[in-house]
């Protein structure tokens, strides 16, 4: 891959890590149009992921701040329990439990035979059939200070479904909010929230293993780096722009997206200009 290459994967990456669109489908169909039917691989796309969740960090500094803070306070009791900071931070630590379970146990599915992308094509357009249903008859009445123990591990299995490229992590953990009654932008908090373990642990976790094993990424570190800061950049904008978005709007332009997309793959595959 050259560095022109890296710039358009890096901006797909941020604009589609936190729209109910699935970034990973995203980088896998655009890097395989662009590297000529390979796709750039889950390793690759697993670190350029750090940039975008690092916009996470950066733009909820204060509330992480928070519930880290009460979180800590709590162990040692010199906060209740039930503060409602150390609480959320007991819920990011239950909610994320699924991801890390399956995907550990599934990492190989994951590297492989998940990315197929007949199998993208057909998530892509089940989910936004799913996501305009629970959307369209969605009660958006909860708030986060109403979320329990048992939504919390539910909200963390929504997510886990993002394991499958095609799905949307952001878009498996909204849609799982909205069945439960959450508001769709209290939803989308948490979901951000919920994803920063997840995939810090994920993009680490990848990175640790392309280190130690002496190996370059199928891209090159160069371009990986570059990808990744760019993805950064694009997707403070995106999470800025989105919560506003859907206060007062529904996600069907996204449900409608990811159908066409999701044909347009079709005919990609069956016409044999991508590879499976």
């Amino acid at each position: 891959m050259d560095w022109i290459q890296a710039i358009v994967l890096g901006i797909v990456q941020g604009l589609s890590e936190f729209l109910p669109i699935s970034s990973s489908a995203h980088v896998s169909i655009v890097g395989q149009l662009f590297f000529g039917g390979r796709d750039p691989g889950a390793a690759f796309t697993a670190i350029i992921q750090l940039g975008t969740e690092t916009a996470v960090v950066i733009y909820f500094w204060r509330d992480i701040v928070k519930i880290i803070g009460h979180w800590a306070k709590s162990l040692v009791g010199k906060l209740p329990r039930d503060d409602p900071h150390a609480r959320m931070g007991w819920l990011v630590i239950i909610g994320s439990i699924p991801i890390v379970v399956l995907g550990l146990l599934f990492k190989d599915q994951i590297e492989g035979t998940l990315r197929n992308l007949w199998l993208t094509a057909i998530m892509l357009g089940g989910f936004a059939i799913v996501l305009g249903i629970v959307d369209r008859f969605a009660r958006n009445r909860r708030t986060l200070e109403q979320l329990t123990w048992k939504h919390g591990l539910l909200f963390g299995l929504a997510q886990s479904l993002a394991l499958v490229p095609g799905v949307s992590r952001s878009g498996g953990t909204i849609a799982g909010g909205l069945l439960m009654g959450y508001k769709r932008e209290e939803a989308a908090r948490y979901s951000f929230l919920l994803a920063i373990p997840a995939v810090f642990g994920s993009g680490f976790f990848q990175l640790y293993d392309e280190l130690s094993t002496g190996a370059s990424p199928a891209v090159g570190w160069g371009p990986t780096i570059l990808a990744t800061v760019i993805a950064f950049v694009i997707g403070i904008a995106v999470i800025h722009w989105l919560l506003r978005y859907i206060s007062t709007h529904d996600f069907l332009p996204f449900v409608i997206y990811r159908l066409v997309l999701a044909a347009g793959l079709v005919a990609l595959l069956a016409t044999g200009v991508l590879a499976p």
